[in-house]
């Protein structure tokens, strides 16, 4: 090992900008045991970079960053750049007692709830859009040219993404210029979410030494489609069987999941805030944008903001291993714990009410007559930032999943972004995001 070979110790801020202090490696013990500094000053930057004013934290305090050595991913040096070493934190006090503004406690202490409550483990893959930023024109949508136009970008990511550990299944191309998909294997808990970050920085690293930029920016082209995060989850028993699997019931849906979506559907305009949280998000989610045109509950049909995804008979696997949720509104711009974190709450709540399990829509919600929408409970997300931080101060369940603290940062943050975005159209607040994300 080189003397100058460095680890970089990051978290995930409020913004899903990953930040953090490089260390080396040779010194990692010493760093894996105290951390490094940090403060939480650094949880009120914007993702367009100066400190939002006001905030909750000021000058005062002092945190570290704690790495997490199960997270640690190494994309290796080539002739072009060293390498990419990396290792993922929780924030922490200088005792080392959990920070109740780091985003992965926030999860942590999510997961902990659902399996208090339902005896319940949680099986999630995020699945990432991106665009490559090239001036050369693209292929069709969805081609075999289009990969190709893009090698050995497709070769390299995959085995970078393999070699770290994140078990990538697919890449293809998708609608959108330059626009690609790769989902990943559904992991347990944190690891999750943990996959997220580390996807987005792997992929971005790869385009780096080719010369070219990935961009996950919500909407890179107001007249295109945009890059979506969808979220897909499962509930597992303590055997390994889940829990929102019924043959008897329709779609397969057991009672325990149909209250659960039914409480994702019913705060869905608060989770926007916290799944679609930049001034760019609500212009994709949209109808007609293959995004989440419609709050509902729908099967083999992607216009739903929760969708069935269907059960391949063809596949080996039982259709009960195969059957979860599938949360289609999020986005890159949100912080990947928070969004996860927010999404199993709201389904929590679902399950505690009792709600009634939502009708499963099976056709396109633009056809539906005024009472059909009703009946479905067909609504549309919120269409700006400004709108969805309002649903979330309205909405006082969704509130109180945060701390007053947590809360505070979040909305602080996010209304310096809506300040910055104010006079800027359309077009240019995606060319900004485009540069960001």
């Amino acid at each position: 090992m080189s003397t100058s070979e460095l680890v970089a110790l990051v978290c995930c801020d409020l913004g899903a900008i990953v930040r953090g202090r490089s260390v080396f490696a040779a010194e990692l013990d010493e760093h894996l045991r105290a951390g490094v500094g940090w403060v939480p000053a650094n949880h009120a930057l914007t993702p367009l970079g100066p400190v939002a004013e006001p905030n909750p934290f000021g000058s005062t305090g002092d945190l570290r960053l704690l790495p997490d050595p199960d997270t640690r991913a190494l994309v290796e040096a080539d002739e072009s750049t060293s390498a990419l070493d990396l290792m993922l934190c929780d924030i922490v006090e200088t005792d080392g007692r959990p920070w109740e503004c780091c985003p992965r406690g926030f999860l942590r202490d999510t997961l902990v709830e659902l399996e208090r409550e339902l005896g319940a483990r949680l099986l999630a893959s995020f699945e990432h859009e991106f665009q490559l930023l090239l001036d050369s024109p693209a292929a069709l949508p969805f081609t075999l040219e289009e990969q190709r136009l893009v090698q050995p970008f497709p070769t390299r990511v995959m085995g970078a993404l393999m070699d770290a550990g994140l078990e990538p299944e697919r890449f293809f191309a998708e609608y959108a210029t330059h626009q690609f998909e790769i989902p990943v294997a559904a992991a347990e808990g944190m690891a999750s979410a943990d996959r997220s970050v580390l996807l987005r920085e792997i992929v971005r690293e790869i385009a780096r030494r080719q010369g070219m930029r990935a961009s996950f920016v919500p909407l890179l082209d107001p007249a295109q489609a945009g890059n979506g995060v969808h979220i897909h989850l499962n509930l597992l028993d303590a055997s390994g069987a889940s829990l929102l699997y019924d043959a008897a019931r329709p779609a397969c849906l057991s009672e325990l999941g149909g209250r659960f979506a039914a409480g994702i559907l019913l705060h869905a305009r608060a989770l926007s805030a916290l799944t679609a949280a930049s001034p760019v998000s609500g212009a994709r989610l949209t109808p007609h944008r293959w995004s989440a045109g419609a709050v509902c509950l729908a099967q083999r049909n992607r216009e739903a903001l929760l969708r069935i995804p269907p059960v391949v008979d063809l596949a080996d696997a039982h259709p009960a291993t195969q059957l979860h949720l599938e949360y289609r509104g999020a986005d890159a711009t949100a912080n990947p714990y928070l969004a996860l974190a927010a999404i199993l709450r709201a389904g929590l709540e679902g399950v505690r009410t009792q709600l009634p399990a939502p009708p499963i829509l099976e056709c396109d919600p633009a056809q539906l007559d005024p009472e059909d929408a009703e009946r479905f409970g067909v609504g549309a997300l919120p269409r700006t930032l400004e709108e969805s931080l309002q649903a979330l101060t309205d909405d006082d369940a969704a509130r109180a999943w945060m701390t007053p603290l947590l809360y505070d940062a979040y909305v602080s943050v996010k209304h310096a972004e809506l300040d910055a975005a104010r006079d800027l159209d359309l077009e240019e607040i995606c060319r900004r995001y485009a540069a960001i994300y």
